[in-house]
């Protein structure tokens, strides 16, 4: 399992203070505004309502104390930990104006970020007894790129390129500046590429991993939409030469057939574009 994932505060702040100022607009919370006294304080717990795994809390808090440094902020558990229906995550004691008006940025970043982690242990889960990696890719929604890729580690996960300039990924609209030539393209990437630069080609079919194999350019191979006797004849092929990925059409149902065939990463670009938000709740008490 990875290291206990962290990213400190300051790297959180701007995107929960855009989305705080995002909700509260220019008027603030009229509904708290009109129905509960500036001195008004209450208690209010996070808690799980089904099964999974927590991600987002540096996230919550600051939806709180960036309203309001004075607000109390607990927690009764980590990010990463498997937590059951009727836990309790957190605790946040403070003005009622502040509870409230966070309250909704808190459950999004908590909520989208602990489903990213949940559905991500899942698939870890079913691939443990392989050597498979599960990763997620950019394939992210705008401005929250670090904290979905976080989430993904936060479920047992690991992380592809974070961005373009992270490594050199040949693809096949890459293929096509190059006539289709794979060898050219590597030949190109080689040349360009650093030496701490690692090179990824995408292939479609085992024609075009053997030409690619035969220029030992590649550091890294990623199998697209091949089917099970290809993956294993591609992990064949390569032979430990490269670390081979497999990518396209994984679900939690096909996880493990596919990760048995020896490739070393499964890639889904779903773990962070669609994964479904964990449901965790917000009940509150005046204190």
């Amino acid at each position: 399992m990875p290291a206990q994932p962290f990213l400190p505060s300051i790297m959180w702040e701007n995107t929960i203070r855009n989305a705080l100022l995002e909700d509260l607009g220019i008027g603030g919370d009229l509904t708290t505004q009109a129905l509960a006294s500036p001195d008004c304080t209450m208690r209010a717990a996070f808690r799980a309502r089904q099964d999974g795994v927590v991600a987002g809390l540096e996230g919550m808090r600051l939806a709180f104390t960036l309203l309001d440094p004075n607000t109390t902020v607990s927690y009764s558990t980590t990010d990463g930990t498997i937590v059951c229906a009727g836990d309790t995550l957190a605790y946040v004691e403070g003005k009622a104006a502040v509870v409230l008006g966070g309250e909704r940025t808190a459950l999004n970043i908590l909520s989208h970020l602990s489903g990213i982690a949940s559905v991500t242990r899942q698939i870890v889960d079913k691939v443990s007894h392989t050597k498979a990696r599960v990763c997620c890719t950019r394939k992210t929604l705008p401005g929250l790129r670090a904290f979905q890729k976080y989430a993904v580690k936060a479920g047992g996960g690991h992380n592809h390129r974070y961005r373009l300039d992270d490594a050199i990924l040949i693809k096949d609209n890459h293929l096509a500046l190059c006539n289709g030539s794979i060898t050219e393209a590597l030949q190109k990437a080689r040349a360009y590429a650093g030496h701490l630069v690692c090179i990824e080609l995408e292939v479609d079919t085992l024609a075009q991993l053997e030409e690619a194999l035969s220029c030992s350019v590649a550091n890294t191979y990623l199998l697209d939409n091949m089917s099970i006797p290809e993956l294993r004849q591609a992990v064949a092929m390569v032979s430990g030469r490269a670390v081979v990925e497999a990518s396209g059409g994984i679900t939690p149902d096909t996880a493990q057939e596919i990760a048995e065939t020896g490739v070393d990463v499964l890639s889904m670009g779903w773990l962070t574009h669609s994964v479904k938000a964990l449901d965790i709740g917000l009940d509150v008490e005046i204190a």
